[in-house]
C-alpha cells in the first residue's frame, strides 16, 4: 500500500527563512532549502543571483541576516566541513609543501605530527593520487594544485564538502580531468557535496540534484533529479536522460534570465 512506503530520508542540511541583503541588493528573502545526505548537489543560475553567497552562508563564511541553517539538527559549529575555493593559487600556502598544505587543517585540530602524516597518507593512498606531494604548490600544475586543495578539504573527514566553481580557473583539458577526479572522490567517500558551477553541462554531469536559482531575490526555480549511475563518462553526455535533463535545466535557466 502507498501509505506503507517509507518517505524520503531526512535532509542532511536544512535551510529555513534565509535572508541576505548587500546594501540595496536583496539577495535572499525567506529562502528554504533541503540538501539530501550523500548526494552531490550542483547550484546553477543567472549571473549575480547569489550562488556563491548561498554556500558561503551555509558554510558560515558569510553571515546571514536572518534564518536558520542546521546540519542533522545541529548548528555549523558542531560539525566538520570542507571548503574548496575557486582560486587554488591563493588558497594554498606557497611556503608549505603540498603534503603540509593538506595536513594544515589537522594542525589546527592540534593532532600530533605522526598522526597528521599517517592520516594524510591514508587519504592519498585511498584516492590513488600520484602527485609528488613533497613539491611546493607552485611546482605543480593548476589541476594538481586544485586536487591538493580538495584533499586538504577531505582530510578532516568532513560531513559535507563545499566547492565554489572549483574548475573555472583551469583550462579545458584540466577541467575534464578534475571533473573525473571529483566524481571518483565522491564515489569513494560518499560525502554530501555542494558544488557551485557556471557551466550547465558540468552542473548536470556531476550532480544527483541540480538546484536552479531564479534572479534576485533568489528562489528555487527548480530542483531537478538526475539519477544516472556512476562513474559517468563521455558516453553519458549523449545519453537520452542526460540530454533531456540538460535541456530542461537550460529552459528553466533561460526563463529566469528573460525575467531580468
Amino acid at each position: 500500500m502507498a501509505g506503507d512506503r517509507p518517505g524520503p530520508p531526512p535532509a542532511h542540511v536544512t535551510v529555513r527563512g534565509l535572508c541576505k541583503r548587500f546594501n540595496d541588493a536583496l539577495v535572499y528573502d525567506g529562502f528554504d532549502l533541503d540538501i539530501p545526505r550523500g548526494k552531490l548537489v550542483s547550484i546553477f543560475g543567472p549571473n549575480g543571483c547569489g550562488k556563491s553567497t548561498l554556500i558561503n552562508m551555509i558554510a558560515g563564511l558569510v553571515p546571514s541576516d536572518a534564518g536558520e541553517i542546521l546540519f542533522d539538527g545541529k548548528p555549523l559549529r558542531d560539525i566538520k566541513f570542507g571548503y574548496v575555493f575557486q582560486n587554488y593559487r591563493e588558497a594554498l600556502f606557497p611556503w608549505l609543501r603540498s603534503i603540509e598544505n593538506i595536513e594544515y587543517p589537522l594542525r589546527l585540530m592540534k593532532l600530533a605530527r605522526p598522526e597528521r602524516r599517517a592520516r594524510t597518507e591514508r587519504l592519498v593512498a585511498h584516492l590513488g593520487v600520484k602527485i609528488d606531494l613533497a613539491r611546493y604548490p607552485y611546482e605543480l600544475s593548476g589541476g594538481q594544485q586544485q586536487l591538493v586543495s580538495i584533499m586538504r578539504a577531505l582530510v578532516v573527514e568532513p560531513e559535507i564538502l563545499f566547492l565554489d566553481e572549483p574548475f573555472s580557473a583551469l583550462d579545458y583539458e584540466m577541467t575534464l580531468f578534475m571533473r573525473d577526479q571529483l566524481q571518483r572522490i565522491f564515489i569513494e567517500t560518499g560525502t554530501t557535496t555542494v558544488l557551485v558551477s557556471h557551466d550547465l553541462e558540468e552542473a548536470v554531469y556531476l550532480a544527483d540534484r541540480i538546484l536552479l536559482l531564479s534572479r534576485r531575490p533568489a528562489s528555487i526555480a527548480d530542483y531537478v533529479h538526475y539519477d544516472a549511475g556512476r562513474p559517468r563518462s563521455d558516453l553519458t553526455l549523449s545519453q537520452s536522460d542526460f540530454v533531456r535533463v540538460k535541456a530542461h535545466c537550460l529552459n528553466v535557466f533561460q526563463r529566469e534570465v528573460r525575467k531580468g
